[in-house]
């Protein structure tokens, strides 16, 4: 897009070739997943962080396809099958191309079992959901709540804070109750603005820790234990109050901690984790696939086709 607004500034443009250079690879895009990051860009949202770039601005932070260029020394070969982290808001703008280029540290390897689609929706949330849970520090059979449990951030909460030994309380709509629970929620309870309410039911003296995916922020702090600890995603930060500290994450300033990426690689290929693809579109279909996503509802993420 050229100027910030609605799914309709969405176009079709050429830009010139990318080629990578020392520390990077350059990836032929299969698939590139639509989040809701993705439309907060598009719609200007951060737009202080275009401040010196004139565009195209291109949204997008999760790719998956083919190495198909190298630069010096890299640990990677030309053919092999990666996701990606991708940082949007750089010059070269992010995912939605047909060729992207990126330091070598924000690419894992995708399981051969692991098609594109499915395998675009995996990286920025999953490594969001594990800096998150580094930064809340609990430990084995501690209590952690997750708002937002059936999203595709939330998701992966939940099945990493179980492969942490943990004890999950997870919210949920009726609908999506049985779809939780098969993520390997301990306890599932109604989600709404009362959530805190239900958590704090099931286990009176509130749980050690709170993941906000549904980013409720104050809303959530009543079901948290004095001097426990909340992971916010989307920037807020409190105050909170009995001693709660408040963490936000931004995935964004670790797009290159491959220590943790390749954690998240051989989870991914030990079966760890769900990939839950809700809907794939033609690329051209950019604006209907941010339409859909804004209307709500999307359980999985919606996937725009490159091939």
């Amino acid at each position: 897009m050229t100027e910030f607004g609605g799914p309709e500034n969405l176009q079709v443009l050429d830009v010139p070739e990318p080629h990578a250079g020392p520390g990077e690879v350059r990836i032929r895009v299969h698939a590139a997943t639509v989040n809701p990051t993705d439309s907060g860009l598009r719609a200007g949202r951060y737009a202080d962080r275009h401040s010196d770039q004139p565009g195209p601005f291109i949204p997008g932070a999760d790719a998956a396809g083919v190495v198909d260029e190298v630069g010096a020394g890299s640990r990677w070969s030309v053919g092999d099958r990666v996701a990606a982290v991708v940082v949007p808001y750089r010059p070269a703008g992010g995912a939605y191309a047909d060729e992207v280029v990126v330091p070598e540290r924000s690419v894992l390897r995708l399981p051969d079992d692991v098609d594109f689609n499915a395998g675009s929706t995996f990286v920025m949330n999953a490594l969001t959901a594990r800096l998150v849970l580094d930064d809340l520090g609990l430990s084995a059979g501690q209590t952690l709540a997750v708002t937002g449990a059936a999203g595709a951030f939330g998701g992966y909460v939940v099945q990493m804070a179980k492969a942490d030994g943990l004890r999950v309380v997870a919210d949920a709509a009726e609908k999506d109750e049985d779809l939780v629970r098969s993520l390997g929620a301990d306890d599932v309870v109604r989600r709404g603005d009362d959530v805190a309410d239900r958590i704090r039911a099931l286990l009176p003296d509130g749980v050690d820790g709170l993941v906000d995916g549904a980013v409720l922020t104050e809303l959530a702090v009543p079901a948290v234990k004095d001097g426990g600890v909340i992971g916010t995603i989307r920037g807020w930060a409190g105050p909170a109050e009995r001693g709660i500290t408040v963490k936000p994450t931004l995935v964004y300033d670790s797009a290159t901690r491959d220590d943790l990426l390749k954690g998240l690689e051989q989870q991914l290929a030990d079966g760890v984790y769900t990939l839950r693809v809700a809907q794939v579109l033609p690329a051209e279909q950019a604006e209907q696939a941010h339409r859909t996503l804004e209307a709500g509802g999307v359980r999985g993420r919606l996937v725009l086709d490159f091939s």
